[in-house]
């Protein structure tokens, strides 16, 4: 396969060269070869991005409703005409197997446009409350971080809220998987966004995120990535007292209570932590299961375990399989966290170091089941970012929901059981931004987001079309009904 060049950046509409120039390899995760070349940028980039934005803030945030919702049903038309390629682009650069790619990877960025462009027909920009005007109004030029795990789902959850509300926008992707953003680049400028309007400059986070940050011509930061980066993030934005909203790292639990259904709760969680090589912020990767029924649940995750398929992610079988994790740096983590839960004392009941048989090339982790897992351990408390579960046992309901809750993230948490009440009282008890019930998957519509060290504000549906707004008092909006005689 040819090495793709992408050299140039997305600035004002038109494709420019870097300031100053310097490259960076796409390694195809599969096979460890080089994919693509991109141009990482600098400050210089940075701040003609931003100068752009800027000058087309005054134009776009002062087009209509129907304005915009054309706008983004021409977007919708070009992504679905491109979506095949899309998904391609996905699997070759970040490893996702083009089933999952095909099946929810791309499809997640119809998914987005989709209920934007719902939000956008109901949403009520002016209301009055007794003589005051409440009028809502776009927050003006947004820097967007994104990362490499899901990265049309979190470039289009940030792009689609911004341009429905009249905000434009900078967008770094991940210089680990940049590829597809290149692709949204692209369809934006065919759909006839702007120019301006939207701005991609690629890069690492010392030299472009930072320089985002600090930029006093941004008004907000999006970022999405682990809470280390995000926390820099926040300090690096703190002095020009812009918008920061964050959705980080997670350490989700995943609650099987004794009236579920315990082999088919596992299946589920095992299945669920596993897909796209584990490398899911809110993944269900803290599996609780009663003390009594341990043994149960060890062999229904062994069984999951061995089951998973392993191999190339652009191998097109028809079947359900694992591809790779994305980077040597991500391989060589999850490495390290298994050798410690294997140091540490928990019964490593699958999987384990190094890769799985018959593969000697990619960054292919095998499917990892541990158990007799206390919570204090490290691959208890640690992201792994990869294909391990650990099975906590716990002997009282409340003792489930006080481990849960004892972890520094709140993205996400699980609750399986036999009795909808049930469920829905224990998912009243865990300090999370979401819980899935019974195996429920996402919503387009609910908000996405954490408690605690798992971020800030939400995304999805109208709570993340209303980040990219400021809200307006306008006093004397409405004169004063007079008393009646």
């Amino acid at each position: 396969m040819s090495t793709q060049e992408h050299l140039q950046f997305y600035i004002d509409g038109q494709w420019v060269p870097p300031a100053v120039p310097r490259t960076l390899d796409v390694i195809n995760p599969s096979t460890e070869e080089v994919a693509a070349r991109i141009s990482m940028g600098s400050a210089a980039d940075v701040d003609a991005a931003v100068a752009a934005a800027r000058r087309a803030f005054d134009g776009f945030s002062q087009t209509t409703r129907d304005e915009r919702l054309a706008l983004l049903d021409k977007v919708l038309a070009v992504y679905m005409r491109r979506i095949d390629e899309v998904a391609q682009t996905i699997s070759l650069e970040m490893g996702a197997p083009l089933w999952l790619s095909r099946a929810a990877q791309a499809t997640v960025g119809a998914g987005h446009l989709k209920q934007t462009l719902q939000v956008l027909k109901e949403f009520e920009f002016e209301s009055v409350r007794g003589t005051t005007g409440i009028v809502h109004e776009p927050v003006g030029v947004v820097g967007m971080i994104t990362p490499w795990n899901w990265p049309i789902n979190q470039i289009m959850c940030k792009v689609a809220p911004a341009l429905a509300a009249g905000c434009t926008m900078v967008l770094k992707p991940s210089e680990i998987a940049p590829l597809n953003a290149i692709l949204v680049a692209e369809i934006l400028h065919e759909a006839g966004v702007p120019a301006g309007v939207f701005n991609l400059v690629n890069g690492d986070g010392p030299s472009v995120g930072e320089a985002m940050s600090v930029h006093p011509g941004i008004d907000m930061m999006t970022f999405t990535g682990s809470t280390r980066a995000g926390i820099a993030v926040a300090k690096a934005s703190a002095d020009t007292v812009k918008r920061v909203t964050q959705e980080l790292g997670g350490k989700s639990a995943n609650i099987v209570l004794d009236d579920a259904d315990i082999e088919k709760a596992v299946a589920q969680g095992v299945n669920a932590c596993f897909t796209n090589s584990g490398q899911s912020c809110n993944a269900p990767t803290r599996m609780f299961v009663p003390r009594a029924l341990h043994a149960r649940a060890v062999a229904a995750a062994k069984a999951a375990a061995e089951g998973v398929k392993v191999g190339d992610a652009l191998a097109d079988t028809g079947a359900m399989h694992m591809g790779p994790v994305v980077s040597e740096a991500q391989f060589r983590k999850i490495q390290g966290l298994i050798e410690a839960g294997i140091a540490e004392g928990a019964t490593l009941v699958a999987g384990g170091t190094g890769r799985p048989e018959g593969l000697a090339r990619g960054y292919f982790v095998r499917p990892t089941v541990f158990a007799d897992v206390r919570n204090d351990m490290t691959i208890a408390r640690e992201e792994i970012f990869g294909p391990v579960l650990v099975i906590l046992p716990y002997d009282t309901e409340e003792e489930a929901i006080a481990q849960a809750n004892d972890t520094p993230y709140g993205l996400s948490g699980y609750v399986q059981s036999g009795s909808l009440e049930r469920a829905r009282r224990v998912a009243s008890r865990l300090r999370t931004g979401m819980v899935h019930l019974n195996g429920a998957g996402p919503d387009f519509g609910a908000p996405f987001g954490g408690y605690k060290q798992s971020g800030t504000g939400r995304e999805w549906g109208e709570h993340g079309f209303k980040e990219y707004l400021e809200v307006k008092a306008v006093m004397g909006y409405q004169p004063k009904q007079k008393a009646a005689a």
